[in-house]
C-alpha cells in the first residue's frame, strides 16, 4: 500500500532574472508508518518538494510545475492528486491529513499569544463544538505527548519562555493534534543544539513508532541514515535512492 505517490514533479522558480530547475523530474512513494527522507545540501530541491505538497509555495515564484503527488484516503482507499487541489480543498487537508513542522518553530507559533492560546485555536478550528475546557485538556495532553515538563504550568508560557527545543517539541505537538497521516518535517532539529536535536529525533521516532508517517527533509546524512528509506537530491534531481535497513 501506498501513502503517497509523486510522480514525475518538475518546479522551476523565478529567481531574479533567470528561471531556475528547483525540482526535476523527482518521482518517489511513500509507504503507511514509514520513516522517509529527502535528503541533499542547501539549494538541492528537497524543502521545495515538501512544501509543494501542501501548496505552500507562493504563486508569484512558481513559473512551471509538473507532476502528480496522490495521497490515499485511510477512509476509504481512495486517492487525490494534492498538485490538482484548489487553495480551499488544501486547507481541508493540512493539519488533519498532512501536517508541517519548519525549521524555525516560531514559523508556526505566534509569539503575542500563550502556546495553550494556540494549540486550543488550532483545535476549534477544527472542531467549533469543542468547549473551551475540552480544548484546553487536550492541549495538555498533547504538551505531555511531545515531553513538555508540567505541561499544565507550560501552557500558559509564551513561547519566548520556552527553550528552542521545548519550542520545537510545542510545535510538533501542534502538528500531530489532528493526528495526521503525515507529517513533513523540514530540516526540524537544523536551528537546535545537539543535544536538544537529539531529543526531538528521538520524539519523531516515538511518534513514528505510533503510527505517524514521516517524511523528514534534512541536510544531515546521520540523520538521513535512521530512516527506512532515503533519496539524495542533487540540482532539483534524485542522485541516489536507497534503503538504510532501519525500520
Amino acid at each position: 500500500m501506498t501513502l503517497l505517490a509523486v510522480e514525475n514533479l518538475h518546479i522551476h522558480l523565478k529567481c531574479q532574472d533567470e528561471v531556475v530547475k528547483a525540482v526535476d523530474g523527482v518521482s518517489f512513494q511513500i509507504s503507511p508508518g514509514e520513516t522517509f527522507c529527502l535528503v541533499g545540501e542547501s539549494g538541492s530541491g528537497k524543502s521545495v518538494c515538501a512544501l509543494s505538497l501542501l501548496g505552500l509555495l507562493p504563486d508569484q515564484l512558481i513559473a512551471y510545475r509538473e507532476g502528480r503527488a496522490h495521497l490515499l484516503c485511510a477512509k476509504n482507499s481512495a486517492t487525490e492528486d494534492l498538485l490538482a487541489l484548489t487553495p480551499h480543498q488544501l486547507n481541508g487537508i493540512r493539519g488533519k491529513r498532512i501536517a508541517m513542522i519548519f525549521q524555525e518553530p516560531m514559523t508556526s507559533l505566534n509569539p503575542v499569544f500563550t502556546i495553550g492560546d494556540q494549540l486550543i485555536e488550532a483545535l476549534q478550528l477544527a472542531d467549533p463544538d469543542l468547549e473551551d475546557a475540552s480544548a484546553r485538556k487536550r492541549a495538555i495532553e498533547a504538551l505531555e505527548s511531545v515531553q513538555i515538563p508540567e505541561p499544565s504550568k507550560r501552557i500558559d508560557h509564551y513561547p519566548h519562555q520556552l527553550s528552542g527545543g521545548q519550542r520545537q517539541r510545542v510545535a510538533i505537538g501542534r502538528a500531530i493534534l489532528m493526528r495526521p497521516q503525515l507529517l513533513l518535517a523540514d530540516e526540524p532539529t537544523g536551528n537546535l543544539d545537539s543535544k536538544s536535536g537529539q531529543e526531538v529525533i528521538r520524539l519523531l521516532e516515538e511518534l513514528n513508532g505510533e503510527g505517524i508517517t514521516l517524511l523528514v527533509v534534512t541536510h544531515d546524512e546521520a540523520m538521513g541514515s535512521r530512516a527506512s528509506r532515503r533519496l539524495h537530491m542533487v540540482d532539483g534531481k534524485i542522485a541516489r535512492d536507497w534503503e538504510t535497513g532501519n525500520r
